[in-house]
């Protein structure tokens, strides 16, 4: 059905559906190995300063 109201073939959407899987995968790929490295360097914060900045995520989105 979705083919159909967006007029495209099923085929396109399921190649278009992969491959925005790839990018997200890839980029939360590179993310990781970024944080890895980011750790090894001992670029760091504290359980305690992590747990303040969501809180201040938290307000914001009230």
């Amino acid at each position: 059905m979705l083919a159909k109201t967006v007029h495209q073939s099923k085929s396109s959407l399921a190649s278009q559906a992969i491959e925005e899987f790839l990018t997200v995968q890839e980029w939360h790929i590179q993310a990781i190995k970024e944080g890895i490295e980011a750790a090894d360097k001992g670029d760091v914060v504290s359980h305690k300063e992590a747990l303040a900045e969501l809180k201040k995520w938290g307000k914001r989105a009230s």
